[in-house]
């Protein structure tokens, strides 16, 4: 997958959302001088990232799958 696909790929701007509007929720902890918020905005932030890792393995392993039966059938 090429940098072009991944720009243009829903679950990457999903992604980057979900990540951006927690860090904005953890820099309002922060300045607010709210503890339990800006630990929530962090841990939403990480959690978001590994949401998208996680959906990218899945979707390659799926293309590998596929691409090994392709193989396999023909020969």
């Amino acid at each position: 997958m090429t940098i072009k696909d991944k720009l243009s790929s829903r679950k990457f701007w999903l992604s980057a959302a979900a990540f951006l509007s927690s860090l904005g929720i953890s820099i309002a902890g922060f300045t607010t001088e709210n503890e339990a918020i800006a630990v929530i905005g962090v841990v939403c932030s990480a959690i978001s990232a590994a949401i998208y890792a996680a959906c990218e393995a899945v979707i390659d392993k799926a293309a590998v799958t596929k691409t090994e039966e392709t193989e396999t059938e023909e020969i």
